[in-house]
Formats: structure tokens, sequence, C-alpha cells
């Protein structure tokens, strides 16, 4: 079996939701990335009965290693160090040491504080240097340092990797714990296994549950396969983890390419934006957006370098927008209204020729939350994206949702349609 891991995140103001947790999520990664089952993700307030708690169930659930996140600052409320250091049985010392490491870097920084006095800040900060005795203490990337603490002498129960809660200082101190004696000793039965991901366009999520259930039947080893799957964006995300030598997962792998191959547009987990990417190779692209308030725009210059083929873009709610900015035919509106596939192709045109690009796309929609007819409701959304050449995809549906889910969606059918045309394939029907 596995090593087993935990994550508590600690703080009342990721808990209470003012601040997003940002370190779960980048702490799975690098545990999966090591081999380590990760079994629990917790958050917990500042109180050191409900973080001694959430302590308490990672052992008794059987963790071989726990990683908490916060609660490292000179503050009163800032207690995960007391706490790890009580339930793991070894009192705390200071260590001078690294008292000293600390006051170095906050030295520099009384120059912006003249009017304090330096005892009452080395006061508040030789807090940071409390260590556990018997504990790894890491270095900060910050004013707060990380430990490695294990059990004491004759206690049973996991090692807790105790890191702040910044991911800046996360992320650089994270090296030094994994590559601690004490980590290597809690993760030892790590297990070698990969991780593949398979992303699939315009299918139910019941129908991927449905083809896993004739794997069960029909695959040798099925139930080797660890399966999750996630519908997001409008995407499905089937991610399987597995033995280096699986036969079952190639088995899988071939199974819903047979039974979804004009869904499945990724077999590497690369995604659509990188696929667009790609694809483009560095050839311009316009765009035009209505309902999306640019976030088509946003999606396309989000990876690295790609900014440079996205050559301009009109956010255009009003009419008048519309016609100026787009020249889109104002009879045209009148005719047909702003939301109707006629204006999405106008704009896609316009966007080409203000742009001198050579592909263009273009949405136009009711997002709500108000607003809408009988006949173009809430949710009704037009695409079009079209090269420089004519060559044209364009579809209109109705979405459901409110307006945050129907404006990012209504991103992504785009991107996947822009997919299509470079690769010079149809719409599917």
């Amino acid at each position: 079996m596995s090593a087993r891991a935990g994550i508590v995140v600690t703080g009342t103001e990721v808990l209470t939701g003012r601040v997003r947790d940002r370190n779960g999520p980048w702490l799975a990664d690098r545990l999966l990335e090591l081999g380590i089952e990760l079994a629990h993700i917790t958050i917990c307030a500042d109180r050191p009965e409900d973080m001694e708690a959430q302590l308490r169930f990672m052992a008794d659930q059987g963790m071989d290693l726990v990683i908490t996140s916060g609660g490292l600052g000179p503050t009163a409320d800032d207690l995960t160090g007391e706490v790890v250091a009580a339930f793991q049985g070894r009192p705390l010392a200071l260590d001078e040491e690294m008292e000293e490491k600390i006051w170095q870097i906050l030295k520099p920084l009384m120059k912006r504080w003249s009017h304090l006095s330096e005892e009452s800040i080395r006061a508040s900060n030789r807090k940071q240097a409390m260590v556990p005795e018997g504990a790894l203490a890491i270095d900060p990337a910050g004013t707060a340092p990380g430990l490695v603490v294990p059990p004491a002498e004759g206690r049973s129960g996991p090692t807790v990797v105790v890191l702040p809660g910044p991911p800046r200082e996360l992320h650089a101190m994270w090296p030094a714990a994994v590559a601690s004696e004490e980590f290597a000793g809690a993760s030892a039965g790590r297990s070698e296994y990969e991780q593949d991901m398979l992303r699939l366009f315009g299918i139910p999520e019941s129908e991927i549950a449905e083809t896993l259930r004739v794997a069960e039947e029909q695959i040798a080893g099925f139930e080797d396969l660890e399966i999750t799957t996630c519908l997001r964006r409008g995407e499905v995300e089937v991610v399987v983890r597995h033995g280096a030598a699986s036969d079952s997962w190639p088995a899988l792998h071939a199974l819903i390419r047979e039974r979804h191959g004009n869904t499945l547009f990724s077999e590497d987990g690369s995604t659509v934006d990188r696929q667009v990417f790609d694809l483009l190779g560095g050839r311009p692209i316009a765009v035009a957006e209505s309902c999306s308030g640019g976030l088509l725009s946003a999606r396309l210059t989000e990876l690295p370098g790609s900014s440079g083929h996205v050559a301009g873009g009109v956010v255009s709610y009003s009419n008048t927008a519309k016609a100026e900015l787009l020249g889109v035919d104002p009879a045209l509106i009148e005719a047909e209204g702003a939301v109707s596939p006629e204006v999405a192709e106008a704009m896609a045109d316009g966007a080409l020729a203000r742009f001198g690009a050579d592909f263009a796309a273009a949405i136009t929609g009711v997002a709500g939350p108000d607003g809408g007819t009988e006949a173009k409701p809430v949710g009704y959304v037009c695409w079009c994206v079209k090269d420089a050449s004519g060559t044209v995809l364009a579809r209109d549906i109705r979405m459901p949702g409110d307006r945050t889910e129907i404006r990012d969606r209504s991103t992504t059918v785009a991107m996947h349609m822009l997919r299509r045309l470079l690769r010079g394939e149809d719409l599917p029907v």
C-alpha cells in the first residue's frame, strides 16, 4: 500500500471564504508527483482545539504524513507550531540560530518602521523561532520557518510537516521538507504509479459512467485502476491512476476511444486552449465578444507567449458599438436582433477586417441575469468562427446555468469551434 497523506489548511480567513485556498490543490499535485496517496484535505479555524481535532482525525485515519499550511506568524492567533508540538509530544524550545536568521530578515525592514521598538519586534518574532525538540526547522522564505515534526520517541502516528500560509513561501520551502530524513521515513511506502488524463467535449458525464460500467465487465484488472471523472467548463475530464506496468489502462483508453472518438479531443491531457495555441502557430486571430465580456480574449492570452497571436479584440454590448467598432450593419441588427447567428457572423467579419487577422471568433448572447425574450431567453448564445478565406463554423444554442456559467461555458464552446476550424473539421451533428 502507498504511503498516505493528509493536508490541514489552517486559517479562519480561509474557512470563511475571505481567502481562497491555493495551498491544498498545489500540495495535492506535489504529493501525486511523489507517489504519495492523498486521502484528505481539511480546512479549520485558527482555534487550537480545532487544529488538534484535525490532527487527531488524520492520525485516526492512519495517515503516514500530515502537511499543514498557515498559522506560523508572530501574532497571538498563529498557533500551529505550538499545537503540533503538543500533539507530537515534543516540548518547544528557543532555537537561537533561527531567531537570528529571522532577525536578519527583519532588520532591513526596520528602516520603514523607525517608530517601532527593535526589542518589541524581536520579542514578537522570537515566537516564530520556537522549535519542537527533535524536529527539523526549515529556513524561512519570508519570516516564518517551517518544521518537520515526527512523533516523539515511544509514540506512533504521522510525521507532521508545518509550512507557512503564503503560497510563495510554502512553494519555496517545500523542497527542503521533501529532502529531509523525517519526510523520507514517513513516506517510505510510496508507490510507483502513473496518471493519465483524457478530455472529452460534447458528451454528458452519464455516457462516460456507462462506458466505465462496460469496462468493469470487459477489462481484466479494471479494479486496479483509480478513476475519477469531472465535468468542468462543459468538458468531461477522465483521470486514471495506474501502475506503470498496467495492461488495464491501455485497454480502457482504447475502449473510450472506440465508444467516444468523436468527442475525445485530448488523449495526453492537453487543454483545448493549448491545442488552439499550437494550431494557430503564431498566425493572428481577432475576437468580437458581447455576452462573454472579454473572457474569450483572456483565455486566448493566458498561455505563455500566446498574447503575440491575438491581433485585437472588441467587446461590444451596445448596438452602436457593434456598428461603429465592428462595422455591423444597423439594418441587420434591426432585422435579426443583436443576438442572432447573422449578427455573430457580421461581428466575426468585422473583427477580421478591423485587425487584419487570419482568423476570428465572435460570441453574442443573452447571459442574464435578466432580460431575454420567449424566442431568445437567457442562455441563448450564438457563435461564429471564421478564417480570412471565408471558411466558417457557426452554431446557436440555449445553455443552462447562471450568468457566470453561461459566460464561462460560452468561451469553451468558442475554443472548441476554433480547434475544429483550425483542424479542418466540421461541427458534430
